[in-house]
């Protein structure tokens, strides 16, 4: 069985192959494959109800798809999810931390669950680079949206996954939480690790992510990086017709999936 010390040196990082998820006669996931590098952001945008919750929640593990395969440095889903689920760090749009307890005693709980060791220094230099050294004592409903999605992407990274998954990482913080966080972001991404994650702003994706992949009605229309793709599809009379002035990402997604409203 393959595993983490057995894939190759330069295999991807995580490798989604004809993936299918259905609810009854509803095909959340169709046949979606892509592929996330090591040292790579990677971004998967859709509108609402596109298939990215179903293709994250398979990758997770979190729902058993239909057909196709999760391959998680080198660990198939199927075959060993415990494995797979190790090497993985999960940061969602809403946090369900303990309110109560302080950033040290969280930091401390979620270093003892995945058996990490950690320093009192190595705690201190960590919280300081994700500034929030002076607010080790505070309890974690004390802290601002944009402290306690910095605090949650620590922890989803505290035993250095493999590959970490963030679903609207970003949502609802103000300006500078939101440049902080994207920080955050870039450092894990220099350190080596891999991350993937949803969004529904055009301008982070295009900051943050070094390939972006567009999927609606579970299917993936299209991948590559950011620049590539406004490229590649300027000239689609839909982008055109959507655009004011020059071309932007948010164009190729409008003119690709439609301006309609989704719930």
């Amino acid at each position: 069985m393959p595993n983490a010390h057995t894939a190759r040196e330069d295999a991807p990082v995580l490798s989604v192959r004809n993936l299918r998820v259905a609810y009854g006669p509803r095909k959340a996931v169709d046949d979606v494959s892509f592929a996330v590098s090591k040292g790579e952001i990677f971004g998967l945008l859709g509108p609402n109800g596109a298939g990215k919750t179903s293709t994250l929640s398979a990758i997770e593990g979190l729902i058993i798809p239909q057909s196709g395969t999760v391959l998680l440095a080198g660990m198939d889903m199927r075959q060993c999810p415990a494995d797979v689920k190790a090497n993985m760090g999960v940061q969602l749009q809403s946090t369900s931390f303990q309110f109560e307890l302080t950033i040290n005693q969280l930091i401390k709980l979620y270093a003892g669950l995945y058996n990490v060791p950690l320093p009192a220094g190595q705690v201190l230099e960590s919280l300081r680079e994700a500034g929030l050294e002076h607010e080790s004592g505070k309890r974690f409903k004390q802290l601002s949206g944009g402290q306690q999605q910095r605090l949650s992407l620590f922890i989803a990274n505290i035993h250095h996954p493999a590959l970490l998954l963030l679903d609207e990482p970003t949502a609802g913080l103000d300006p500078q939480s939101r440049r902080q966080l994207w920080d955050t972001i870039g450092q894990n991404r220099r350190a080596g690790g891999s991350i993937l994650l949803t969004t529904h702003s055009m301008e982070e994706a295009q900051a943050v992510c070094d390939r972006v992949a567009i999927i609606d009605h579970g299917k993936l229309i299209t991948v590559d990086t950011p620049r590539g793709l406004i490229a590649k599809h300027r000239n689609d009379p839909r982008v055109r017709k959507a655009a004011r002035g020059a071309v932007t990402l948010e164009d190729v997604f409008i003119g690709l999936t439609g301006s309609e409203i989704r719930e």
